[in-house]
């Protein structure tokens, strides 16, 4: 044993030196080996309950070191019985050397000493104590064979044991349980932890161990116990393993180095691991931050949403309360028209307050309703208008007016003060009133868009939101606008800020300028009103046409209804529409054709920087007499105002050559022909413009001398003022208020000490009426037509910019074009609003039309030249009815664009007839047998049906009219009970020409005076009762139709007994009366009731086009309403007028009434009487001429007489007519004039107007009489029982006429 020891130490030495060398060169592998080293041998001493005694002896090995041959076997055995886990008994018993060590290791175990893993115990000398020692070794070791689950290795030991050592054997096995029980109990417990990094360690790095752990024959040791290690549990198998000779020998030599490869590729790999787990914890922060970017992008997003969908509650919160607030509003502005209505029609003449009328009913303002023609004509009451006291005075202050006109004004302000004291206390009860009334948002689905915008109102930006639902756009108003605090509130009462319009209202939407900037909007209304709206940009604008009907502009311009044409600038509207052919072909008139060019250019009435320019037309302002003829008289229309005196035009073309400015283009004018202080001087006279004129000037009127006061100081400013160049307005053609002041304003005296009232005229006007007629005329003359493309160049045409402007000395300051300036560009919102308050100065020149010259008018004698053909004879035929009953009404739709014109005649009998219209009848040649008698014209007796002779075929189509084909029947026919309206009219009534009205296309008849209180609908074709209707509480006694749209819808009123008229809706499509709303008997509503009257209606008219209804009662008074049925004013006739009959009303505004059935008075659509003549005789019927030039009366004494209108002078006379006429009707070319006359006939009569005014002034010059023709006979002639008329031949000859203009159906 000592030789072994010895040699085990010197291995130990060896070992020693080489681990120290290996220590010094690399200090850090020398801490890691020990420390591996340390480990394993802990893990090699520690004890575990669930160890194997087996495999204890093959651990201590190296600590006894045996010889090396015996090492070596005996480490294969082991290293084998690891792998294969059984030994055979031969194997066990000789290795006996290895149980002895195996005690020993045992005994050292027990002892505390050895604790240290590299302490080796000295062997004993006691012989009888080292046989103990082996034979206990060798029961130990056949136990643990045995506890292990070596079935071999117990086997052998068992053989070995003899049966005398049997009970020493037993006593032995019990010990060591316990001693090995509680040595693998600490040993697993102790290597518990280190175990599983070895086995992780040899796992994971077996492909290296491998070919480093080599045993003494180069076997890999790795490879045939890595299956144990794998599979393995137990610690102390492990330290087992690790600890055998083979193993111990391979790590002695290799372990260094190994471990030192090992721990510099560990080095490696945990570097590499570092790396990779940087870059994984790189990667994963960056996939964390991105996470958090996310996260924090959605939920900033989600603030924003929940922000956005906050605003928008608060938005829609907003717009509801606006809406909501508005409606009540809206509500109080209704409600306080209705009482302004009520109070209008107590207080009026009529009314029961008639006494106690207050002042205010006696002021007036000019309606925003307008006609065909874009004329605005209509004076309505104005209930909060005023003389402006307070600014007569402060003008008469500032003006240094004498003492006595400024205590005047001072009384008429404290009266005026007092006036509206009591007005506002009745005004606060109505807002009291209006404050407990829950208002109702009537707003018909979503609001499709929103955005702001501004409301131009005579020139005024109002700021406010419109929004568009599907069914209607709402304007609401900003209260909180700071420009609208700034809005002058008498100003705001003429306007209506809390505007809402119906979708099937708009007819027309053109896109307008403001500012010069194109981004506006102007809607134009069913009711005959317009609205315009500026918006923020062209896209907003773009936006707001495509929610609102593709209506276009209109179909009046020839346009077809489309966005794309509201879309469309200036100039495309121009090229594609066909008003100016139609000018050319005299189809539309002079003004008509100008406010075409205004409107397609931008101008508006709402707004006055762009408002409507008509040329100065008459330059003679000073002579008694006039004659249109005369071109002396007329202004040269081929020059701009400023160029017509040549010494001024020298002026400004010398100031144009001479300019000279770094940033400003030269011009030539430093004002503009049109501008809102020019617009409000012309009309200062009538309310709202004389409030807005006011506001312009601080409160106060301009001086005396600078006011408009007469019509030839006028144009000599324009003539000789370098600051006045400016052209007219639209209303010096039409509206003659304009120099009425029917407001009693106080302008003040001038200079001279004469005091500005009314306008003083030129001598040879005598009103204002006339002088508008006159200009009127003048514009419509020839010479006019001949030059007026002229002007257009100047205005719209090519003469209006660049070069050619430069030549006609027509150049203005460069902001008053287009495009010179863009507003929307500019920041600085002082420049900006600098540049606005200028472009507002100057004035606005309109868009350029056209680059090239305007065409000129066609001449009118090759446009009409029928017009020219003389008319040799009165009569032209008369066609006679044999029932011999009265004919009381008759009707003449004979337009162009019916497919068979016919005429309607009314019977006395309740009868009635279609008798057909030739349009174009065929003159008979002069070789023309003569007539052949009447019984030749009818059908042979006995064959009703044969056809007349060939002759007479030829004389019916030379005539206009013919006969009733459903009356050429035999009486005994049943088709003679298709043209009876029946028997249930009332017999207390007499029928007379107001009780029945024709459709446009003749194929109904509308008739009243009906016992049951209605007015009744007839098929013409078949008289069958299509529909009644009640409304009235007494007889219905007259009916009247107004004009018709493109769908033959139209108005229909009517007047009863019971003192009211009722306005109903006619649909030509359903051929019925219609109301959106139906009585509790399913009976239409009546649109409208118009009340004022105390007596039975005998005659109502109707104009839809000028929206008025006029209306007669039975000696009482003739009254005006608007279609809503608002009272307007009573018509004031002469004196001793007290019973109008029958009334007529036309397109111009003339409103023509017979009083006591002998006078005719002529009065102005505003009430204003015009002329009266008492004619002498009675008349029961009158018809007026299209072009509202001629009246055309008769009664009966039988004679058809001719007017002119605008003065009731008579101008011709027809023979008498034997018996009285009941009607009159007027063909629509004006070729001839129809008479129902009382012995059961139809008269046509040729009609001549030119003739008939170059007689008239041959006759005024020479004084001769009027010319009365012999009567004209219409006596019947005896037919057979089986004709029920027939019609006469003429009694002479006619030719075709054609007086007045050319204007299209209404």
């Amino acid at each position: 044993m000592s030789a072994a020891e010895d040699s085990s130490k010197a291995e130990d030495t060896s070992l020693t030196e080489d681990t120290n060398q290996t220590d010094e060169e690399s200090p850090s592998r020398n801490l890691n080996d020990s420390a591996g080293s340390s480990t394993l041998v802990e893990k090699t001493d520690a004890t575990s309950p669930e160890g194997n005694a087996a495999e204890l002896p093959a651990a201590d090995v190296s600590m006894t070191e045996p010889p090396p041959e015996e090492a070596s076997n005996q480490g294969g055995e082991t290293v084998k019985q690891s792998d294969e886990g059984s030994r055979t008994q031969k194997e066990v018993a000789g290795e006996t050397g290895d149980e002895e060590d195996g005690a020993t290791n045992l005994k050292e175990a027990d002892s505390p000493s050895q604790s240290e893993p590299h302490q080796h115990t000295e062997p004993s000398g006691d012989d009888d104590e080292a046989d103990e020692k082996e034979a206990a070794n060798k029961q130990v070791s056949a136990i643990s064979v045995e506890e292990s689950g070596v079935s071999s290795l117990s086997h052998s030991s068992t053989l070995q044991t003899t049966p005398q050592s049997m009970p020493r054997t037993l006593k032995i096995n019990t010990d060591y349980q316990e001693l090995q029980a509680n040595l693998s109990e600490r040993l697993e417990r102790a290597l518990g932890t280190s175990a599983p990094l070895l086995r992780e360690i040899f796992i994971d790095f077996s492909p290296y161990l491998t070919k480093t752990l080599l045993g003494t024959k180069g076997q890999e040791l790795l490879s045939s116990g890595l299956t144990a290690i794998k599979m393995g549990t137990s610690a102390i198998s492990l330290v087992m393993l690790l600890c055998s000779q083979e193993w111990q020998i391979s790590l002695q030599k290799h372990a260094g180095l190994a471990f030192i490869e090992l721990v510099n590729e560990g080095r490696l790999l945990s570097h590499s691991t570092r790396d990779h787990m940087v870059k994984v914890a790189n990667e994963a922060e960056h996939i964390l931050n991105k996470l958090r970017a996310e996260d924090a992008q959605r939920h900033e997003a989600f603030h924003i949403i929940c922000a956005e969908a906050d605003l928008n509650t608060r938005e829609e919160e907003l717009t509801c309360d606006r809406l909501i607030t508005s409606a009540r509003r809206r509500e109080l502005s209704v409600a306080s028209k209705l009482v302004d209505k009520v109070l209008n029609i107590v207080k009026s003449e009529q009314g029961p307050w008639a006494s106690d009328s207050a002042p205010s009913s006696k002021f007036w303002k000019l309606d925003t309703w307008e006609d065909d023609a874009r004329r605005r004509r209509r004076m309505v009451p104005n209930p909060i208008g005023s003389t402006h006291p307070e600014a007569a005075l402060r003008a008469a202050i500032e003006h240094g007016e004498n003492e006595d006109a400024i205590s005047q004004a001072r009384e008429e302000f404290h009266e005026m003060l007092k006036l509206r004291r009591q007005k506002s206390e009745s005004d606060v009860l109505i807002d009291d009133e209006m404050d407990g009334m829950d208002s109702e948002l009537e707003m018909t689905g979503p609001v499709s868009l929103s955005t702001p915008c501004s409301l131009i109102v005579y020139g005024l930006a109002i700021a406010g939101t419109l929004s568009i639902t599907k069914y209607e756009v709402f304007f609401e108003w900003d209260e909180e606008n700071s420009d609208n605090k700034k809005l002058d509130p008498k100003v705001l009462k003429y306007i209506d800020i809390h505007g809402r319009w119906h979708m099937q209202e708009m007819r027309a939407v053109f896109t307008r300028r403001h500012l010069l900037e194109k981004r506006a909007i102007e809607i134009f209304l069913i009711n005959r009103t317009s609205v315009l709206f500026s918006f923020a940009d062209l896209d907003t604008v773009r936006k707001v046409i495509g929610l609102l009907p593709a209506v276009g502009i209109g179909v009046k311009y020839g346009l077809r209804a489309s966005r794309k044409i509201s879309l469309a600038s200036p100039r495309q509207l121009f090229r594609q529409s066909n008003m100016t052919q139609r000018w050319q072909k005299r189809e539309i008139s002079n003004f008509d054709y100008l406010m075409f060019l205004n409107t397609i250019s931008g101008r508006s009435y709402n707004d006055l920087n762009q408002y409507p320019i008509f040329p100065w037309v008459l330059s003679n302002f000073t002579s008694d007499t006039i004659d249109l003829s005369e071109p002396s008289n007329y202004r040269d229309l081929s020059k701009p105002m400023g160029a017509l005196n040549p010494e001024r035009r020298k002026f400004f073309e010398e100031r144009y050559e001479a300019w000279d400015h770094e940033h400003i283009p030269a011009f030539h004018y430093g004002t503009h022909y049109s501008t809102a202080a020019f617009a409000l001087n012309w009309l200062i006279r009538v309310e709202p413009f004389s409030t807005l004129f006011l506001n312009l000037q601080e409160g106060k009127f301009d001086h005396a001398n600078r006011t408009f006061s007469s019509m030839e100081r006028a144009w000599l400013n324009c003539q000789t003022d370098t600051s006045d160049v400016k052209e007219m307005i639209p209303e010096v053609y039409f509206l003659p208020e304009m120099f009425w002041n029917d407001n009693q304003f106080k302008f003040g005296s001038k200079e001279d000490g004469s005091v500005v009232d009314h306008v003083v005229l030129p001598p040879w006007a005598a009103t204002p009426e006339e002088f508008v007629r006159i200009s009127r005329e003048a514009l419509e003359s020839e010479i006019v037509s001949g030059q007026l493309h002229e002007w257009i160049d100047l205005i719209f045409g090519y003469k209006q910019q660049g070069p050619e402007a430069v030549k006609a000395t027509n150049v203005f300051y460069y902001l008053t074009y287009e495009g010179n300036v863009e507003l929307s560009n500019i920041k600085d919102p002082i420049m900006k609003e600098a540049l606005q308050a200028q472009i507002r100065s100057f004035g606005q020149t309109p868009s350029q039309l056209l680059a090239e010259p305007h065409p000129m008018r066609g001449s009118q004698m090759g446009v009409t030249p029928k017009m020219f053909n003389p008319v040799t004879s009165d009569a032209c035929m008369s066609l006679k009815f044999w029932s011999n009953s009265p004919v009381i009404h008759i009707s003449a739709n004979v337009f162009p664009q019916q497919p068979s014109p016919s005429v309607v005649t009314v019977l006395m009998n309740k009868h009635f007839a279609v008798n057909p219209w030739n349009s174009n009848p065929t003159p008979l040649s002069s070789q023309t047998p003569p007539k052949p008698p009447t019984d030749q014209l009818q059908s042979p007796a006995g064959n009703p049906g044969a056809p007349a002779p060939t002759t007479s075929e030829q004389l019916m189509a030379s005539l206009p009219l013919a006969l009733d084909p459903v009356l050429n029947q035999p009486i005994s026919s049943q088709l003679h009970t298709r043209r009876t309206l029946g028997d249930n009219f009332d017999e207390r009534i007499k029928l007379s020409r107001s009780n029945f009205a024709t459709s446009i296309d003749n194929k109904i008849i509308f008739a009243c005076g009906f016992w049951d209180n209605s007015f009744r609908v007839f098929q013409s074709d078949s008289g069958q009762s299509l529909q009644v209707v009640y409304g009235h509480f007494g007889v219905v006694t007259c009916i009247c139709r107004s004009e018709v749209n493109m769908m033959h819808d139209c108005f229909i009123v009517t007047g009863s007994k019971d003192c009211t008229c009722m306005i109903w809706q006619w649909l030509g499509q359903k051929q019925r009366i219609y109301s959106e709303q139906l009585s509790s008997t399913n009976n239409p509503v009546a649109q409208a009731t118009l009340t004022g009257h105390t007596t039975p209606i005998v005659s109502v008219v109707i104009s839809a086009e000028l929206g008025i209804v006029v209306s007669a009662s039975k000696e009482g008074p003739c009254l005006i309403h608007t279609m809503n049925g608002d009272l307007l004013r009573g018509l004031a006739p002469p004196s001793l007028c007290t019973d109008p009959q029958h009334l007529l009303v036309n397109r111009e505004g003339y409103i023509v009434t017979i009083y006591n059935s002998t006078v005719i008075c002529l009065f102005s659509i505003n009430g204003r009487l015009l002329h009266h003549v008492d004619t002498k005789t009675s008349l029961k019927c009158m018809c007026m001429s299209r072009d509202s030039r001629h009246v055309m009366t008769s009664g009966d004494n039988g004679i058809v007489s001719i007017w002119r209108t605008h003065d009731l002078t008579h101008l011709y006379s027809y023979p008498r007519l034997e018996g009285a006429v009941h009607d009159l009707a007027l063909s629509f070319d004006h070729r001839y004039v129809l008479a129902a006359v009382s012995t059961g006939c139809v008269v046509v009569l040729n009609v001549d107007f030119t003739k008939w005014h170059h007689d008239y002034q041959r006759r005024t010059e020479a004084k001769l009489p009027s010319a009365v023709a012999p009567p004209i006979s219409t006596a019947a002639s005896t037919a057979p029982e089986t004709e029920e008329s027939t019609a006469s031949v003429p009694i002479s000859g006619s030719a075709p006429v054609d007086g007045g203009e050319n204007s299209q159906p209404q």
